[in-house]
């Protein structure tokens, strides 16, 4: 019953889009203009970084919300220990599929970044500050918010299994592998020099 249960809120509380939100109080269909994602880059190219930054705390907070949900829900019926940790982080896992695959959204939704930072920030604050740290790094070094996203993704990986052993690092490797399919048509730009770097896209609002 608790499997469904984390299943069930994880994936309703991914569905929560906060490009879908802002989209509709600027009349704007985020996920089909700009680069055709439905994510806080693309807001913040369309729509500046305020909207940007609205749109990723909003995702941010879902996920954190979802996850504080569900760890109520087994501390009160006295579910600890390593089952625990395994039903949340199945929840981590249906989060970022209702956000890349979102029922309210004919199930084409966005690339989960934003999702997962609040889905470490709920999990433990020490695989946090790793996986925040290591994203900023690499995007701010490389220029590329998808190689910052890459090497989160990794990190959060050898993070959990340094933590929590080894089947929390089997749903992390599950997560890893719907990012990178996600993130596919960025990987081509930045070899065909297309991608947009995160220097652009701010350089473009201040301009």
């Amino acid at each position: 019953m608790y499997i469904l249960v984390a299943c069930l809120i994880g994936y309703i509380f991914g569905c929560i889009h906060g490009s879908q939100i802002v989209g509709k109080l600027k009349k704007i269909d985020i996920k089909n203009a700009g680069v055709k994602n439905a994510g806080a880059s693309n807001t913040t190219i369309l729509l500046g970084w305020k909207y940007g930054i609205l749109v990723g705390l909003i995702d941010i907070f879902k996920a954190t919300a979802a996850i504080l949900l569900v760890l109520y829900i087994l501390n009160e019926n006295g579910i600890t220990g390593e089952t625990q940790t395994l039903l949340v982080y199945l929840t981590a896992l249906f989060i970022i599929i209702g956000h890349n695959y979102p029922i309210t959204m004919r199930f084409s939704g966005g690339k989960g970044t934003a999702s997962l930072v609040g889905v470490l920030l709920a999990i433990d604050w020490k695989i946090a500050l790793i996986g925040i740290g290591i994203l900023l790094l690499f995007t701010i070094t490389t220029d590329y918010l998808v190689i910052g996203v890459l090497f989160m993704y990794f990190s959060f990986l050898v993070s959990t299994y340094y933590f929590f052993g080894i089947e929390p690092t089997m749903i992390v490797i599950l997560l890893s592998v719907l990012s990178i399919l996600k993130h596919v048509e960025n990987y081509k730009r930045i070899m065909r020099k297309e991608e947009k770097t995160l220097s652009s896209m701010f350089k473009k609002q201040i301009d």
